[in-house]
């Protein structure tokens, strides 16, 4: 059976995936496998395969930072191709190590200058997520140096990312349109809270779903935009707020996003 799971998920077939895990309960899904000794993770982050990664990433025993016979995680192993959508949703799981170097001590943003992946570094600047630039004593952790060295784009932005990280994450979400998928994904969460499909509570932070995420964005907004959240969710079963209303509400919502420093995890 582990010969059709990974025929399946290197086959993009989210739908014979998982049919196969709940047929086969006892299927380890972190499974290495081949010369490299990749999971199932790490050939769907290599492939770019971003669909196969959101299911994965739901199964209960998926390890996130399973490592590779050559200490690649998968997000290094999403780094090292340049699997632009892979590593935009490993940024958004607070489980992935994203600074965790292989065993020859390469760290994952060193691989993306290496391999002059510029999009992938300028979604990861507008992530948040923790950025560990290296250290030009060590040529192994030492992202600025390794992409200076060819005077390409990627090195003059880590090099001004150092030096006014907000001013730069402003900028690259403003540039990648990041502003506009996060509103667009707050609102999505909100319709879910407000329908009963998913519910947010403070406990909730211990764990990593996508409940921790809104609530965590949420809390960060000023006041009077956690109102227009709390109008929402209270209006489904209360008081209706109509859809041009709410068109307006969250228009005003991703406004601010632009102008704001507020909304950074």
């Amino acid at each position: 059976m582990e010969k059709q799971f990974r025929e399946a998920v290197d086959r993009g077939l989210v739908g014979e995936t998982e049919e196969i895990l709940r047929n086969n309960p006892k299927l380890d899904v972190n499974l290495r496998e081949g010369n490299h000794g990749d999971t199932a993770l790490h050939r769907a982050c290599s492939r770019n395969d971003d669909s196969m990664g959101r299911f994965l990433f739901a199964h209960p025993d998926i390890d996130v930072n399973r490592e590779n016979n050559f200490g690649f995680t998968p997000f290094m192993r999403a780094c090292f191709n340049g699997s632009t959508s892979c590593v935009r949703l490993l940024l958004k799981d607070s489980r992935v190590e994203v600074n965790q170097p292989d065993t020859d001590g390469y760290t994952p943003l060193w691989q993306v200058s290496f391999w002059e992946h510029i999009v992938v570094a300028k979604w990861w600047i507008a992530s948040g997520r923790e950025m560990d630039l290296g250290s030009a004593a060590d040529y192994k952790t030492d992202a600025i140096g390794r992409a200076a060295q060819d005077e390409k784009e990627l090195g003059i932005l880590l090099e001004r990312f150092k030096e006014n990280p907000d001013e730069i994450r402003h900028a690259k979400r403003l540039e990648i349109g990041w502003y506009n998928e996060a509103a667009a994904e707050m609102f999505a969460l909100v319709v879910f809270v407000s329908d009963g499909l998913l519910r947010v509570t403070q406990s909730d932070q211990s764990m990593t779903t996508h409940a921790v995420r809104f609530f965590n964005i949420a809390s960060h907004l000023p006041l009077e935009l956690q109102m227009v959240l709390c109008h929402r969710v209270v209006g489904s079963s209360k008081e209706i707020i109509h859809g041009e209303d709410s068109e307006v509400a969250f228009k005003s919502l991703a406004e601010s996003l632009l102008w704001s420093s507020f909304f950074t995890n």
